[in-house]
């Protein structure tokens, strides 16, 4: 099994999702329950092995996707390692996300 890597945006993002979903539910157990479905299939990517989700070079050389219920998970390979980059609401525009701060380059790992 791949070592799991939540990068310092992907903790921030948590944090979005888990705001935005116990603001319109009206629910922090929503929320957090929501939140904790994302971190287990982050765990099942890293679990499994091969290459898993959908090449992103428009994005960047090494990142991967991969939709979990509205969402989309980034990742990349690395080593023994995956490393989840970002976790975005997926109608957003990811393209001017990742030009506007790399920010799949914000290394800060929490396991």
């Amino acid at each position: 099994m791949r070592r799991l890597v939540y990068l310092a945006s992907v903790r921030a993002d948590l944090v979005d999702i888990l705001t935005y979903i116990a603001c319109e539910s009206g629910s922090v157990a929503v929320a957090k329950g929501f939140v904790a479905q994302l971190r287990n299939r982050c765990r099942e990517l890293a679990s499994k092995p091969g290459t898993l989700g959908r090449a992103r070079p428009e994005l960047h050389p090494d990142l991967r996707s991969v939709a979990h219920k509205g969402y989309v998970i980034f990742f990349r390979y690395a080593d023994d390692r995956l490393d989840v980059v970002n976790i975005l609401e997926g109608h957003r525009d990811v393209d001017s996300l990742f030009q506007e701060g790399a920010r799949h380059d914000q290394a800060s790992a929490e396991h």
